[in-house]
């Protein structure tokens, strides 16, 4: 078993753990793609229990275990993910990856190993019909980020420099005269902005901004 964690209390203890059960268990920190590949290389493939906040990289990235299970399921691993508090849509996106199911950290400890040694003995961890919920969770929100961002694409450079104003936190009234234009006709384009967007407050528009921005 390959554990990827960057918090050495909770992967140290699993590994003490697994071993005293028989378990051939080795730690991976940090989380990046290179170490991955390196501990996984010439290795047969087993379970990976992989922590989905692998805080950061040394150049300051911030590292995902989401992004570790297509490299990993191609090399043949199992991967369960392990969260402390990770969204569902990011549990969702390890279960479509392939992820064969997750854990919680604040899972008691007992039970977080003997849902580990039920994957290592080749049972099932998620039942189909939730994994078959994460996968559309995941694909439903594919779609509407889709949507979101062809949405925004519709917007004229003019009215994407208004958006961002107002996410900047600026009135309609200082976009004009930063502008050098009509009240009105900045007006005229934050309706625009919301009817391509698909919203129906200055709010929501720029909600949906910072949202498609953090993707």
């Amino acid at each position: 078993m390959l554990i990827i964690d960057d918090h050495a209390l909770v992967s140290t203890t699993l590994e003490i753990a697994l071993r005293s059960r028989g378990v051939v268990a080795h730690r991976c920190d940090p989380g990046t793609a290179e170490a991955v590949e390196q501990a996984v290389d010439g290795v047969d493939p087993g379970i990976a229990l992989v922590d989905v906040d692998l805080g950061e990289a040394p150049d300051g990235t911030t590292l995902s275990g989401v992004d570790l299970v297509p490299l990993l399921v191609d090399r043949g691993w199992q991967v369960l993910i392990l969260t402390g508090g990770a969204r569902e849509l990011q549990i969702a996106a390890a279960v479509t990856a392939g992820a064969v199911g997750w854990l919680h950290k604040l899972t008691p400890f007992e039970d977080l190993l003997t849902a580990v040694l039920s994957a290592v003995a080749g049972e099932p961890v998620l039942p189909e019909m939730e994994r078959l919920r994460l996968v559309r969770l995941y694909y439903g929100e594919q779609t509407r980020q889709q949507a979101r961002r062809a949405g925004l694409d519709q917007l004229t450079a003019r009215e994407r420099q208004v958006l961002e104003g107002l996410a900047a936190g600026k009135r309609a009234a200082t976009i004009a005269e930063e502008s050098v234009v009509s009240l009105a006709t900045v007006r005229a384009q934050i309706r625009a902005i919301l009817a391509k967007l698909g919203v129906s407050s200055q709010l929501e528009a720029v909600a949906l901004l910072r949202e498609i921005e953090q993707l």
